[in-house]
């Protein structure tokens, strides 16, 4: 049984909350995409009005155990306070005694956020050591990181083990139900959309939604491979020809299940890619076979609409994954119609982490989606029904 904040006693308690402040700064530390810090926002602000010391904990970067000052958390604290409307507290380290007598000095609802917990090669190491000097700096101890919940580190899990009150924040707790109690028994139709470049990456979530799925709809850089394995010729398009097998089995257990499995039938292609360059050579589309010296960049017209047309019947949709190179505006249409499919289809939404965030939040949909997790390891993970060690160490 996980324990709900709600569940605990906080009032003058000092509470550590992991969070998932890994957000992007540019060059002169502007944070570009404040997403991860509004998600948290919930949590933090109960915990403050029930009148508990809230220190936060998060990652930035990998600093891989050195004091990268590009990746200090100093900017996060006066962006937090501006969101949250009170006062953050930032502290230069996040151990030692200077850090424990500020905390123990802190005002019951006063909130601090300490310096990046990589920093410390003992945090991604899970060393017991650290996780000890993390431990003296709280009572209660909670998490609300699902973007790092597939790791094993100091502050998901070590700390939480030497903590005995332990709960999930209102983000962790939303994940949980949308990635599991949603897709676990979904209201039906329940259609997945996955996209992506790499069937290896996602073919565990294919065998697993097999079993729940009503529909399943292959885009992106994986929809080659599969081309592939149905005897097509892809030229020059991103594919795992070693994944070719993978892709058979999975038609076939999608035909026994009676899962209908929907790949492109027309395909947009370049005769030359410049991702750097966000650029494209010449375009066609092509049905069937993709001639060599051309590759697949998006999902073609007639496919646009067959998918569109399918997810308009879900009453549960999972999308992970971008139909195409959506990040170049000539091959973003099979991902902006998705999107626009997904927003407008009145089913419950479930956009998985990672780049289909980016995409549909690009799009201009991000606010008509039922759930947008923000996670993209992990939310692969947990579909795949792996353990999260951040998760199951709250379990009591």
């Amino acid at each position: 049984m996980i324990k709900s904040i709600d569940d605990l006693d906080l009032q003058d308690k000092r509470v550590f909350l992991r969070v998932d402040f890994n957000v992007p700064l540019d060059t002169d530390g502007t944070i570009t995409d404040d997403t991860r810090i509004c998600a948290a926002l919930p949590t933090i602000r109960k915990l403050s009005e029930s009148g508990a010391k809230v220190v936060l904990a998060s990652h930035l970067g990998r600093p891989k155990g050195e004091k990268v000052p590009s990746m200090s958390l100093a900017p996060i604290a006066p962006a937090l306070a501006k969101l949250i409307g009170l006062p953050v507290l930032f502290l230069d380290d996040c151990t030692g005694e200077k850090v424990e007598n500020a905390v123990n000095s802190m005002n019951p609802g006063q909130i601090a956020l300490l310096e990046n917990m990589r920093y410390h090669k003992g945090e991604t190491d899970n060393d017991p050591t650290f996780a000890k000097s993390l431990a003296k700096l709280a009572d209660v101890y909670v998490n609300d990181a699902f973007g790092t919940a597939h790791r094993a580190h100091a502050s998901t899990h070590g700390v939480a083990e030497l903590i005995e009150d332990r709960a999930a924040g209102y983000l962790i707790q939303k994940e949980l139900e949308f990635l599991g109690n949603k897709t676990e028994s979904p209201d039906r139709p329940f259609i997945v959309i996955l996209g992506g470049a790499k069937v290896s990456d996602k073919i565990t979530v294919i065998d697993r939604l097999l079993d729940k799925a009503d529909t399943i709809i292959i885009g992106g850089g994986m929809a080659y491979t599969f081309a592939l394995a149905m005897g097509q010729t892809v030229g020059d398009s991103l594919c795992e020809v070693d994944k070719v097998e993978l892709a058979r089995n999975a038609l076939r257990k999608a035909e026994e299940k009676g899962v209908k499995f929907m790949l492109p039938v027309d395909y947009l292609v370049t005769d030359s890619l410049d991702f750097g360059n966000k650029t494209l050579g010449q375009t066609k589309v092509v049905e069937g076979d993709i001639p060599d010296g051309w590759e697949g960049v998006d999902a073609g017209p007639k496919t646009i609409a067959l998918f569109a047309e399918e997810v308009a019947k879900a009453k549960t949709v999972l999308w992970n994954g971008p139909m195409g190179v959506f990040e170049i505006e000539g091959a973003s249409k099979g991902t902006f119609a998705v999107a626009k499919a997904v927003a407008e289809g009145g089913a419950t939404s479930i956009i998985g982490g990672g780049d289909s965030v980016k995409a549909i939040k690009q799009s201009g949909y991000s606010d008509q989606v039922t759930f947008m997790s923000t996670g993209g390891g992990a939310s692969l993970e947990f579909l795949e029904g792996k353990d999260l060690p951040g998760v199951t160490i709250l379990d009591q």
